[in-house]
């Protein structure tokens, strides 16, 4: 576990050079700090012109035939937008690009923005509690979410940040040298780079650092197999429960994310859901009853629910911050429907931070921000009754 002041003195040493602790966006410099070694740009004529030429080929596509026998045209099978792409363009995530029949990833070995966060802030609140991770995004999603927190990397093409080509070894020896045993593909959608994540998983599983994902389920069922077999734990979005919420709001389908969930529950990595409650758009007593119901229904009381607040940002600046009591009253429904562990996100130091045992209902894992400050778990267990709490706790 790691302590506040282990946690701080790290993020200390990246402050003078990235002037903060939120998100940071890659340039040369914080590239060379981070990973070592050389950190500067050997391109071509153009940044676009290196980044095709090094794309590696894409393993989720088919090509496709005209009538008269022959085309260019390709068919991205990586997520359920199924995009088919001409020679020369990309899909709607704007991160694979068909060249020459030949469907390729402009992300591979791409990080755009990289930190060091605890592991409650993806939110993991039933895995490896306290633990350091070390985040990872490229650019690129195949999502157009209106409240999007991160809209400028994932919303952003791989050519708006230039970045030199950091190997999947690399990746994990910086995780390793900053003493994170958690590496997370967060901040942007980590399908759209499910090559990279999946080859930077295998290499960190050897040196014995676990891998998280934090998505939105969007992804087709064969790569999320793939991404099952080398990830430790996966957190879904599940940004409401309605078809006409995804269709107006993300741009996209709500039946592949269900599916997406289902397949994860029945997989081995640890599952979590997280549902933004937005002002107006997916916070009636219809759309909360319907996803708890499901998640009851389809997964069990024990998969961790945390209902979080949304807060002005993007498409939808003139939303106010959601109330905390609208999501009290989502937490309420979750408890009194059976639901073993949901939380109240986005709201530091509230009450439904904590983790309460089903059982006895005291707490288990007190929380104060991202940090623990009480641990009653002991041998996946609550301490005062012996109730088992799911989860991952060592």
């Amino acid at each position: 576990m790691i302590s506040r002041r282990n946690f701080l003195t790290t993020l200390a040493k990246l402050v003078p050079i990235v002037g903060g602790f939120g998100t940071i966006i890659l340039d040369p410099c914080w590239q060379k700090f981070l990973f070592g070694g050389d950190s500067g740009l050997a391109f071509g004529d153009t940044y676009w012109d290196e980044l095709v030429k090094s794309a590696p080929k894409a393993r989720y596509w088919k090509p496709l035939t005209t009538k008269g026998g022959s085309s260019s045209l390709v068919q991205c099978l990586l997520c359920a937008n199924g995009c088919a792409i001409a020679g020369g363009q990309r899909g709607r995530c704007r991160t694979r690009i068909n060249v020459n029949g030949e469907l390729k990833s402009l992300v591979y070995g791409r990080p755009v923005s990289v930190h060091i966060d605890p592991i409650e802030k993806k939110p993991f609140y039933h895995y490896l509690p306290g633990a350091a991770a070390f985040s990872l995004a490229t650019a690129g999603c195949p999502l157009r979410c209106k409240f999007c927190q991160n809209w400028e990397i994932s919303q952003a093409s791989p050519e708006d940040y230039q970045v030199s080509f950091t190997p999947p070894a690399r990746i994990v020896n910086a995780a390793y040298i900053n003493k994170a045993p958690v590496i997370a593909f967060t901040y942007n959608e980590p399908t759209v780079f499910t090559e990279y994540l999946t080859d930077i998983a295998r290499n960190a599983k050897k040196q014995g650092i676990h891998s998280v994902m934090i998505s939105c389920g969007f992804m087709n069922e064969a790569p999320l197999t793939e991404m099952c077999g080398t990830l430790d734990a996966i957190k879904i979005d599940l940004k409401g429960y309605s078809e006409d919420f995804y269709r107006n709001v993300c741009g996209v389908e709500l039946k592949p994310v269900l599916r997406s969930i289902k397949q994860i529950a029945k997989s081995r990595p640890h599952l979590e859901i997280v549902n933004l409650v937005v002002p107006t758009l997916n916070d009636s007593d219809k759309m909360m009853n319907g996803l708890i119901d499901w998640v009851l229904g389809e997964l069990g009381p024990d998969v961790p629910v945390h209902f979080t607040r949304f807060h002005p940002d993007y498409q939808l600046p003139n939303l106010p911050p959601t109330p905390v009591a609208t999501l009290e009253r989502a937490y309420d429904k979750a408890r009194s429907k059976g639901m073993h562990y949901p939380y109240v996100g986005n709201v530091p130091n509230h009450p439904g931070n904590h983790t309460y045992c089903p059982n006895c209902k005291k707490i288990v894992i007190e929380r104060q921000g991202f940090f623990i400050t009480a641990m009653n778990i002991k041998d996946n267990c609550c301490k005062f009754c012996k109730q088992k709490i799911a989860g991952v706790w060592a």
